[in-house]
């Protein structure tokens, strides 16, 4: 911990100072592919789980339908995602990536994984290593 916040800091003070932190970092890391944190979430949703119907992709991302269906919207107009219909049921739609998704979205999770890994380097693994494990336990 940064000496300049004292011994007075709370353990959530912290952990939200850390999460702060990071979500600064990886915006800064988003910016060469000009995209919002949920954009490149939904690009590593779909690259992880394949085509999926947009509600699927709400449950995922923990959003709203009406949000997603925005999200799809835009990724749509970006060329990286494609609406296609349900060859199992014609009323239903599914959401996939384009190539140039599948290509955005496998650059976007390197470089947040770089930046992850020059963000965590100050620990030793076996702290990393720990970390990982007390943050398993608490997500659930």
């Amino acid at each position: 911990m940064n000496e300049a916040h004292g011994d007075d800091e709370t353990l959530a003070e912290a952990f939200w100072g850390v999460a702060r932190q990071l979500r600064q970092r990886t915006r800064e890391a988003l910016a060469p592919w000009d995209v919002t944190p949920s954009q490149a979430r939904a690009l590593g949703v779909l690259a992880r789980h394949g085509v999926l119907r947009p509600g699927a992709l709400a449950e995922h991302l923990r959003i709203a339908p009406r949000s997603a269906t925005e999200v799809v919207d835009d990724l749509e107009r970006r060329g990286l995602a494609e609406r296609r219909p349900d060859p199992n049921d014609r009323r239903a739609t599914l959401v996939a990536l384009t190539p140039e998704g599948v290509r955005t979205g496998a650059a976007i999770r390197a470089a947040r994984q770089a930046e992850a890994d020059r963000f965590f380097a100050d620990l030793d693994p076996a702290d990393r290593e720990q970390l990982a494990r007390i943050l398993r336990t608490l997500r659930g």
